[in-house]
This record gives C-alpha cells, structure tokens and sequence, in this order.
C-alpha cells in the first residue's frame, strides 16, 4: 500500500467519525421542532411486511417551531407511523388527523436539558474515540510499511506527526460541534 493512500484513508476514517456524531447530535431534542428528529426513526410497515425509515415513508415538515407535521406517501401507513412514533425515546405523542400526524414538541424542562447535555457529551466522546482508533489504525500501517522497508524512519515520523494533525482537527470539529449544540439544548 502506498503511504499517501494510507494517509487519505486514515483520513477519511476520521472523517466519517466526526460526519456520524454530527448525524447523532442532530437528532437531539433542543426544544425547537426539526425533521431530523424523527426521520431516522424505524417503522414496522405491515402491510409491507418490512421495517423501514420514517424518511422513506413520509414526508416530515416544520410548519411552526413548536411542531412537526408527517405526512404518509401511502394512507395505509398511518397507524404504523404512529405506533412507532409512540414507542419511539423521544417522549413526543403524536395526533392522527386523517392522513396527517401531528406532533407538538413540548418545551424542555432544565433537568431535561441537563440530561440532554450529557447524551451530547457521550456522543462526543464516542466520536473522539472513533477518530483515535482511525490514528491508531493509520499508524499501525506506517509501523507495518516501516517495517517493511517500504518507508524509512524519518518518513515514518513525518507520517506520524500529519496523522497526529489529523486527529487534533477531528477531534477540535467534534468539540467546536459540541459547544454549539450544547448551547442549543441549554438556549430557553
């Protein structure tokens, strides 16, 4: 393998862990109505005989701030979204009107802002850890090319010191990220 390849990969690895936590971060509640709360949600279709995404089901809209509005491409799904919309960990109870389910996003309390927070800082971390086992992997190569003969030592360390680069900027993004959406859950 050849070491810029090795490097681009690496990359990429930290990449998509900072693109995951930001996907993760975006479907927790900050008081204010957004469809990336509820469009990961799975939906156990009967009629389909599949489990399939609300995204994929529905179209998901923000008409106020305080309220989403799903509306099924298919009528007959309607129950099924529902039910899943109730037994989903968002603590949102949804209203069926005819082929439209309404779903009022009620203020959160402090101690439900608190407790959001500390799902963010998990999720940060998880993605912190997710870069650092992408440095590893990275630097496990170099050793391996290293040892190879493929790189010399100094080229190893020059390597070394842009992985380490890479790792500092992942992992500042997470943390830039964190502090804002930190902020957007404690914002009244």
């Amino acid at each position: 393998m050849d070491p810029d390849e090795a490097l681009m990969e690496t990359e990429v690895a930290m990449q998509k862990a900072v693109d995951y936590v930001l996907h993760e971060m975006s479907t927790v509640r900050t008081g204010k109505a957004s469809p990336a709360l509820v469009e990961g949600i799975d939906v156990k279709v009967a009629s389909y005989g599949s489990t399939m995404k609300l995204r994929d089901l529905a179209l998901i809209a923000t008409p106020e701030p305080r309220l989403l509005t799903v509306s099924p491409y298919d009528a007959s799904t309607v129950q099924d979204i529902e039910r899943a919309l109730r037994e989903s960990k968002l603590g949102i109870n949804p209203a069926v009107d005819g082929k439209l389910i309404r779903l009022p996003i009620p203020e959160l309390s402090h101690e439900r802002r608190v407790e959001l927070t500390k799902v963010i800082k998990e999720m940060a971390e998880q993605g912190r850890v997710r870069v650092r086992g992408a440095r590893k992997e990275g630097m496990d190569k170099f050793k391996s090319m290293q040892k190879d003969s493929t790189i010399t030592e100094d080229q190893f360390h020059d390597y070394e010191k842009e992985v380490q680069e890479l790792t500092n900027k992942y992992v500042q993004s997470i943390d830039e990220h964190l502090e804002h959406k930190e902020k957007d859950v404690m914002t009244v």
